[in-house]
């Protein structure tokens, strides 16, 4: 039996592991340095710049070098992003109280339309932060390529959705390990597929170029 794999294999996960811990506890950190509201959306783009390259191959990367980096670099244009999403999930809830409780007959009408429009909110924003690190866009156009990205691509929307309400769903069982593991296991679940999906898109891209 080859102990030194077994050993080799063992120290890679304890090796990954740990990064994740890491990089749990620098987003954590460095979302409270930015006082919380300030501190969140670049610390979030931040851990996902950090698991974009970790799905690109590089897993040898400095974290904490990437993640200040990036902190720093993105903090307004983040922020910026970061507010607007704030004030679009804002305006949808408000919506959604009149909707819920309001006793007129056409209103009650807009309530699956409405609920159509919030699931595609959603859906969207599982890729507004995959695509911010991943090119150069303005802002405006990081939120219209979320919707196009998500609209070519169903089944990995679904399954990110899916995947994410399951991480949610056993991180409220376990909080203390939120410390250590929860953003960052978001990231790397919504990073992967995102990566995909935009690499099919590339190929369809370099397809229809060829074919011209």
């Amino acid at each position: 039996m080859d102990t030194s794999g077994i050993m080799g294999g063992f120290n890679k996960l304890f090796e990954w592991i740990s990064r994740l811990a890491w990089l749990n506890v620098l987003w954590i950190s460095f979302t409270l340095l930015g006082l919380g509201i300030f501190g969140f959306f670049p610390a979030t783009v931040a851990m996902f710049s950090v698991t974009r390259k970790w799905m690109l191959g590089n897993d040898e990367v400095s974290i904490f070098k990437t993640f200040w980096t990036t902190y720093k670099k993105e903090f307004l244009k983040s922020n910026l992003l970061g507010f607007i999403i704030l004030a679009i999930g804002l305006i949808l809830f408000i919506d959604f109280q009149f909707v819920m409780h309001s006793s007129h007959r056409f209103v009650s009408v807009l309530y699956v339309p409405f609920l159509i429009i919030s699931l595609i909110f959603i859906s969207m924003l599982c890729y507004i932060l995959p695509i911010f690190v991943h090119y150069e866009m303005k802002i405006s156009q990081v939120i219209r390529s979320s919707f196009f990205v998500m609209i070519m691509n169903p089944l990995s929307t679904f399954y990110m959705l899916i995947g994410i309400f399951g991480i949610l769903f056993v991180l409220s069982y376990v909080p203390p390990i939120c410390i250590l593991y929860s953003g960052n296991l978001l990231a790397l679940f919504m990073m992967k597929p995102a990566v995909n999906a935009f690499e099919k898109i590339n190929q369809k891209a370099k397809l229809m170029l060829q074919e011209q």
